[in-house]
């Protein structure tokens, strides 16, 4: 193998291949220094970077039996840096050559090592004569071709077949930085979900299913859909006529699949049209374009739309900031509302975050469209909503989400026999009303009991039995029933801080040396939200904190504070004047408008929120009626006095308890028997 041929590796590639920790390598690498066997020494330099002999490497794994890959030997190409990639060639150009050289093995089957650039070219030229899609990264490759052939003949080789090792390759664009393909990407398990409603949404069109991606180099979902529907599944997939890498990557990917595919002609304006039954699918910002806004993604989609009829469907994943959250620019707002009036907006879903791999911490959205049936009045018009930011995406939940998605395209008989699972119907006209969240999840509130009269019997029997126990209090709580028909009134975080009902307060960033357990102001955090009885005090000199923290800021009583990490947890702040300490954070009712707001309600919905419900602008609270909200506080007032004195006997018994139990044993003490004139012990006869 001459040098141009040779694979070269970093200690990173070392670590993946032999499937351990990067640490591990550096130790393999420092205690083998002298021995029999030592570490192979690196051969180049890459950016200040050592670079080593891939096959050397992993001769060296295979010898002294170390990582856990047995293949170790025949994977070395796949975790290898493409030749030329080391001497400073553009990694999207190499990407580029390989892909079009693993498509053009797969389609003539010929080992293409042994062939010379003009051989390969005219190959090319005989598989691609158009030049749609691949023959041009050929030719761009130069006098490099033939080494490059060769290793893609080694990546074959170790994948076992020229699928995989493209797989590999598109798997490898994290690695090394491709930003046009990584910034874009999704997770397996949103590419899943997107497949398998697309699956099940043709199913129902009947004929052979048509799949169609018209966004500018996508082929994630496309290749997605062609693995869920299966080799047996008789499928045409349509992607877009698009002319830049991405594009031509993709129709790459759909040859060296064996995807019976053709192209969707879009016009420089983004208008296109596909006849006929079909399912389209799309992810915005797709590769070829990944700087797209919110009004260019609504566009896009309204392209779509304006096409469909309906025999068509279509899944849409994107940001949902763009499809189903607040706020929106004026311009993006009037297109997502226009796109709602039309009426083939049958399904808006609200995903976890972590689906897209560059920014998992965006959360993305689903909208499934489908018919829209114009004979239904607009008024009477429905659209299913589903809030799953705080469900993981395993495959019982996508199964009853993809089942909720089918019933949702139904017409009305259909939704009304369906059992949803995570879904409900809201009229479209009440979503166009809203200024609120499109999507909004559900309340997470204590056991609802949906009969007041049985609250009310159950209030008061808790009553008589606190006022009949022994306590040194009393409890004084009436209640009636309310209207049968009543129903709570709720709201996000988001809504009620845009309507300045609610303010946050961001916690102050303090050092833990500058913290005491004695002297200063109160200081709480997420260690007194999460055990606010166990947690031991800690407090800050008020002049350190103005000193060292000038722009901190202290508690007001009424604040509510809160954490979101490691669960979502909060209390409310009754003294005032203590510092909040990051992560905890504050909420802080406005007193002149608290818009129904108690702070024990706020705290108590808080509490009850599952622990994987981070998205704390969405949170849902419930407000009180003004007739009842000084009532409701003074209750939680008098309940949370006997509550405190309940834990100060409960403290006094325990230390009594221990002062007992160690003075008998350990012979300080002894019992005797009361005092004839003493008063009964209670509990005893």
């Amino acid at each position: 193998m001459n040098e141009a041929e040779a694979l070269r590796m970093t200690l990173s590639d070392v670590a993946a291949l032999a499937q351990v920790q990067r640490p591990v390598v550096s130790m393999w690498r420092k205690r083998s220094t002298g021995s029999a066997q030592p570490f192979p020494g690196p051969v180049a330099f890459e950016g200040g970077r050592e670079l080593f002999d891939a096959d050397q490497v992993a001769a060296w794994l295979a010898t002294t039996g170390r990582g856990h890959n047995p293949e170790a030997v025949s994977d070395a190409a796949a975790f290898a840096r493409v030749p030329g990639a080391a001497t400073g060639s553009a990694q999207g150009t190499i990407l580029g050559a390989l892909t079009a050289l693993l498509t053009l093995k797969a389609m003539t089957g010929h080992e293409l090592g042994t062939l010379s650039t003009a051989e390969l070219l005219d190959l090319a030229d005989e598989c691609d004569p158009d030049d749609s899609f691949l023959y041009s990264e050929l030719a761009a490759n130069g006098a490099s071709l033939p080494s490059t052939a060769s290793f893609a003949d080694r990546l074959v080789d170790s994948a076992y077949n020229a699928p995989a090792a493209f797989e590999q390759l598109l798997t490898a664009r994290f690695r090394t930085g491709l930003r046009e393909q990584s910034d874009t990407a999704l997770t397996d398990s949103a590419v899943g979900l997107v497949a398998a409603a697309a699956v099940e949404l043709a199913a129902n069109l009947g004929g052979n299913a048509v799949f169609a991606d018209a966004t500018r180099g996508g082929s994630d979902l496309l290749i997605g859909v062609a693995h869920a529907a299966g080799e047996s599944a008789a499928a045409s997939f349509l992607a877009t006529d698009y002319d830049g890498g991405a594009g031509r990557l993709a129709r790459r990917r759909l040859r060296v699949h064996g995807v019976d595919g053709g192209q969707i002609r879009v016009d420089p304006g983004g208008e296109f049209a596909v006849p006929g039954a079909a399912v389209h699918v799309a992810q915005y910002p797709p590769p070829g374009d990944p700087g797209m806004d919110a009004s260019q993604i609504l566009s896009a989609v309204e392209h779509m739309v304006l096409q469909m009829d309906d025999q068509q469907r279509a899944v849409v994943i994107a940001p949902a900031r763009v499809l189903c959250d607040l706020p929106l620019d004026p311009e993006a707002a009037g297109l997502r509302s226009g796109l709602l009036r039309i009426g083939r907006v049958r399904a808006i879903v609200r995903l976890p975050q972590g689906l897209l791999r560059s920014k998992p911490r965006e959360a993305q959205a689903l909208w499934v469209l489908g018919p829209s049936f114009a004979e239904v009045p607009i008024a009477e018009r429905w659209t299913m909503v589903a809030d799953l930011s705080t469900e993981d995406l395993t495959e019982d939940v996508k199964q009853d989400l993809v089942s909720d998605i089918v019933a949702s395209i139904g017409n009305g008989a259909t939704v009304r026999a369906h059992s949803f699972r995570f879904a409900r119907l809201v009229q479209t006209r009440l979503l166009l009303a809203s200024r609120k969240f499109l999507v909004t999840a559900p309340s997470h509130g204590s056991t609802h009991i949906t009969d007041g009269a049985e609250a009310t019997l159950r209030v008061e029997e808790l009553v008589r039995l606190l006022e009949s126990s022994e306590s040194r209090g009393s409890v004084a709580v009436n209640v009636l029933p309310t209207e049968p028909n009543a129903k709570a009134q709720s709201a996000s975080v988001q809504e009620l801080m845009a309507a300045g009902t609610l303010k946050y307060i961001k916690g102050n960033r303090v050092k833990d040396a500058d913290l005491n357990p004695q002297e200063g102001t109160r200081v709480l955090g997420p260690a007194e939200l999460l055990d606010p009885h166990i947690a031991p005090a800690r407090h800050i000199g008020l002049l350190d904190l103005a000193a060292n923290y000038p722009a901190s800021r202290l508690t007001q009583p009424g604040d509510v504070i809160f954490c979101t990490s490691p669960r979502p947890a909060a209390m409310v702040e009754t003294q005032g004047g203590s510092a909040v300490v990051f992560p905890a954070r504050v909420l802080r009712i406005d007193a002149g408008d608290p818009g129904g707001l108690v702070p024990e309600v706020v705290v108590a919905d808080i509490n009850r929120l599952p622990a994987a419900d981070k998205s704390w602008r969405q949170w849902r609270l419930r407000s009180v009626p003004d007739a009842q909200r000084k009532k409701l506080a003074e209750s939680l007032a008098q309940l949370q006095h006997e509550q405190q004195q309940a834990r100060e006997r409960l403290g006094q018994l325990e230390e009594l308890a221990t002062l007992i139990t160690d003075g008998v044993a350990g012979g300080s003490l002894t019992l005797t028997h009361p005092s004839p004139n003493a008063a009964p012990i209670k509990g005893t006869k």
